[in-house]
């Protein structure tokens, strides 16, 4: 990490901090002049938490989040069209040096030059013709998921909802509806909580690609129409949107994100908070746009509290990259992205991660197995933590059948075990085994653990021990759990199986409490023990 002074014009002076990322760009942090925002910026509603770190730092995780465990999250709009990868509209204007993927190449073959058929062009494409938001909400519901959360703008720019500040949204183009809206009225008939995603402060660096042109080839130099004006759209089906509005106005690469654009960013995300109240507000970074976002921090705590007559029922999910990117992070819960905590976390975490390899649809193998999903699970929550597992429906909204079955298997072994998942806490320790997962983004475990590895939860003064695999020789022995050692109550007087009615027969000695198991699992996945004990 590198920190260097800018000095910033018209309204804005800045500390910039830029990290190197693997995907090809760089993520930039801006600190504008607190002195110097905007009034409409500045004018938050009005309740305890202030736009300051050490405010924020009193936000406590609300128990709802903390007892749900499992929540979905759904990547869908103009990206799912083509159906070929998590970053299309960025990538697809990479002729060379893509981060991952075929996009350029894709695009080339499927709808023509990015200089003629540019990103914009494919948003008329997402048509949303087979979407049902409360079957799917019912079908989220009835496989355990106790909160929702839809990404309403992603890098791509594009409001999913009736946005004043965007006219490329949702209600506008495309399939001509307010999906935010949607959502949140389907979600909340099924009982469930929602929030909502917004990654629109990446759209600055993320799409530079599209000013660019071909370095080789027949249309060597041509520009992408990431460089057309609104006056370029005359008699075009555009006509009268801008292309800038869209893509972002050109400025010189790496440069910091201007006045202009973070009022923009500002004013679009307080419309999301207030027209939307989510209960889950989520950021794929750092809080965005240093003092903006800080602003938008204090507003969202302080208005949930007004919705909730008082009570502080928001959930901000930020994540931290590298030190001193999250200055206190009692102030927001942490988010991990495919990845995980490799140990007892004191305070409320979640991991994101996604069913697809891609964040949006395309039609690959499935990145995680059923087993695999359940087996996170039961470690995450091991560890104070939530897992927030995401879907890609097609452009047409359906649910592909693949992603589905894996759904329906999480909600079968949820009905069975989910008393060791739901409103639980950790235990002294979260586990035992010989397998460690790995910490930080992009380290998630994708391959099934063992009946060596056991997870533990806590209910009042019940323990939970998760085996995350079937015994072969009928037994398993808890090693933690040696004679004599005293749990929350006191000594072990019962072990039961979750899904099993016949008593068990266990004995405690020495070196742990070993438990011969029913001669038939009573599920998939992994297998539930509710112990017990006496004061």
């Amino acid at each position: 990490m590198r920190t260097s002074s800018i000095r910033g014009t018209g309204l804005l002076a800045a500390i910039i901090v830029v990290t190197s990322l693997s995907a090809g760009f760089s993520r930039v942090f801006c600190q504008p002049d607190k002195s110097r925002l905007p009034q409409t910026v500045t004018n938050i509603a009005s309740g305890p938490f202030a736009p300051t770190w050490k405010s924020l730092a009193a936000f406590k995780c609300p128990d709802w989040f903390r007892d749900s465990k499992f929540g979905i999250f759904m990547h869908w709009g103009g990206q799912s069209v083509p159906a070929n990868d998590g970053w299309y509209a960025r990538n697809m204007y990479m002729q060379y040096g893509a981060p991952w993927g075929n996009a350029y190449a894709y695009h080339l073959k499927t709808y023509g030059h990015p200089s003629k058929v540019g990103y914009k062009d494919l948003l008329p494409l997402w048509k949303a013709e087979k979407w049902n938001p409360d079957s799917l909400a019912a079908l989220y519901k009835n496989i355990g998921a106790k909160y929702i959360v839809y990404v309403a703008v992603h890098h791509d720019n594009v409001d999913n909802f009736a946005s004043t500040y965007q006219p490329w949204n949702s209600v506008n183009i495309g399939p001509k509806r307010d999906v935010t809206l949607e959502w949140k009225r389907a979600t909340e008939k099924h009982g469930l909580r929602f929030g909502v995603s917004s990654h629109s402060d990446r759209t600055w660096s993320w799409f530079e690609t599209s000013r660019g042109a071909d370095s080789t080839g027949p249309l060597k130099g041509v520009l992408y129409d990431g460089n057309l004006t609104k006056a370029d759209g005359k008699g075009k089906w555009w006509e009268g949107f801008d292309p800038q509005q869209l893509y972002g106005r050109p400025h010189p690469k790496n440069a910091p994100p201007d006045a202009e654009f973070m009022v923009n960013w500002y004013n679009r995300t307080r419309e999301l908070i207030d027209k939307y109240r989510p209960d889950i507000l989520y950021f794929d970074g750092p809080l965005p746009l240093g003092d903006y976002g800080l602003n938008i921090a204090a507003h969202y705590y302080n208005s949930n509290m007004s919705w909730h007559n008082g009570a502080p029922e928001a959930v901000l999910n930020i994540k931290s990259w590298g030190p001193g990117t999250i200055p206190d992070e009692r102030a927001i819960v942490l988010d991990i992205e495919k990845g995980q905590i490799d140990t007892l976390n004191a305070l409320p975490w979640q991991t994101d991660t996604s069913l697809p390899g891609p964040w949006f649809y395309a039609p690959e193998p499935l990145e995680l197995s059923d087993t695999v999903v359940i087996h996170n699970l039961c470690d995450i929550v091991s560890k104070n933590g939530n897992l927030l597992l995401n879907v890609g429906l097609k452009a047409d909204g359906s649910l592909p059948d693949d992603q589905r079955q894996i759904l329906l298997g999480i909600g079968e072994w949820l009905e069975v075990n989910g008393e060791a998942i739901y409103g639980t806490r950790p235990w002294k320790i979260s586990g035992e085994g010989k397998t460690r997962m790995q910490g930080g983004d992009f380290k998630q475990n994708t391959t099934p653990l063992t009946s060596d590895d056991i997870r533990f939860t806590t209910k009042g003064k019940t323990l939970y021990a998760i085996a995350l695999g079937w015994p072969q020789n009928g037994k398993v022995t808890i090693h933690s759990l040696p004679k004599d050692v005293k749990l929350l109550f006191g000594h072990i007087t019962s072990v039961e199986m979750l899904g099993v009615q016949a008593k068990l027969k266990w004995e405690q000695t020495g070196t742990g409490l070993t438990i011969q198991t029913p001669d038939k699992p009573p599920c998939r996945y992994a297998y539930v023990f509710k112990i017990g004990g006496t004061e």
